[in-house]
């Protein structure tokens, strides 16, 4: 069968223009890569405990048939939503299948026609689809500029305000000033939403988040909590007040139309929890790491090059696709599996390489990356 011409031209354009995705298998070479911040996703213990989790309350290991309004559903579920909302110091929380769906679930839902949505303009492109399923009107404002925002809020009084923002930007792992944001949002009565991706198990004495780190839970309307990143699990939460839940149940449909999470995936982020909660060594380490990389790169008059950040996550701006591609594949060819981020998903000129930090990354292998990319830069 032929394949639509305009659909061809387009995957022609990506190709020209160096930038065409495609998929491969995980390497082996040393990870600066994955999103799995403190090595949860190798973890055999979780995963074994998770196992004898359901062996021990006699939960059937692949039970998950339809929606959890279905048959779905499981006591362990309960049991789990309960932990994480204690854990976040949350009213509530409702675990969706994955990050996506629960941002595309709470912004599909959530603000209604008639409403303002106020979004920063680095957000998540899981928020911007679930901003496009809302009836709601949507502006955004310059990244973490809240005098910018504070001019859409005025231009927009006697309405309902949704300000969304993340506590860690996934290209650049930097942070908006959230204690100003608070301000901004309880002056003009607005409900904000943080989406907390990033910084699960990276900020926070016991890994809780940023918002956690500074006890603004209290004035945050809701916030989404990922576990793919810092658990290294299937999941995500949506944290906020039992209204919230339930309205969430009744109109979120990327819950009320998906087949439940397994029970072992389900156990497997209640077990995750457990670990973060105790886990405080690969916590610190992995923050120690994050110091020594910022350190390394100003002794190695790389700062100019990096996005300035705290988190896990240190990109280093080096435009155009072929350019950013080239020093990546060096890296790879040393043994150092670094992803180039190219245009269209970043903007264009700001190509750049994303260094992903993680509690088992030696000192050493920090040390010879950068000063790798050193060489190939200058």
């Amino acid at each position: 069968m032929n394949f639509p011409k305009n659909l061809s031209a387009k995957l022609e354009s990506r190709k020209q223009n160096n930038a065409l995705r495609q998929l491969s298998l995980p390497s082996k070479i040393i990870d600066f890569a994955s999103n799995d911040y403190l090595g949860f996703s190798i973890n055999e213990d979780i995963f074994d405990e998770a196992h004898q989790l359901l062996l021990n309350k006699k939960i059937k290991i692949n039970g998950a048939t339809g929606s959890r309004l279905l048959s779905g559903n499981h006591k362990l579920y309960k049991e789990t939503e309960d932990y994480i909302a204690s854990f976040h110091q949350a009213e509530t929380a409702l675990i969706f299948n994955s990050g996506y769906g629960a941002n595309v679930g709470f912004f599909g839902s959530v603000p209604q026609k008639g409403d303002l949505i106020l979004y920063d303009e680095l957000c998540h492109a899981s928020i911007r689809d679930g901003i496009q399923l809302s009836n709601a009107k949507a502006y955004k404002f310059n990244h973490n500029d809240f005098e910018d925002l504070e001019k859409l809020i005025l231009r927009n009084s006697n309405t309902i305000i949704y300000i969304v923002t993340e506590s860690v930007f996934s290209m650049d792992g930097d942070c908006p000033n959230l204690e100003e944001l608070v301000l901004v949002s309880t002056k003009h009565n607005c409900y904000l939403v943080v989406d907390e991706a990033h910084a699960l198990g990276v900020f926070g004495i016991k890994g809780e988040g940023f918002v956690q780190m500074l006890d603004l839970q209290e004035h945050v309307f809701a916030r989404i909590m990922t576990f793919g990143k810092g658990l290294g699990c299937h999941g995500a939460a949506v944290l906020g007040s039992n209204e919230l839940r339930e309205y969430l149940i009744n109109f979120a449909r990327s819950f009320i139309y998906t087949t439940a999470l397994s029970p072992h995936s389900v156990a497997t982020i209640l077990v995750a929890y457990q670990y973060l909660e105790m886990d405080s060594a690969s916590i610190s380490k992995l923050r120690d790491n994050i110091i020594f990389f910022n350190q390394l790169k100003n002794l190695l008059s790389l700062k100019p090059l990096f996005v300035r950040s705290k988190s896990a996550i240190q990109s280093a701006i080096i435009p155009g696709n072929e350019k950013v591609k080239t020093i990546a594949n060096q890296l790879q060819e040393k043994g150092f599996n670094v992803k180039a981020i190219l245009s269209p998903t970043v903007p264009e000129g700001q190509e750049r390489l994303r260094f992903c930090l993680h509690s088992y990354n030696s000192t050493e292998e920090i040390s010879e990356v950068l000063r790798l990319l050193s060489n190939f830069v200058y």
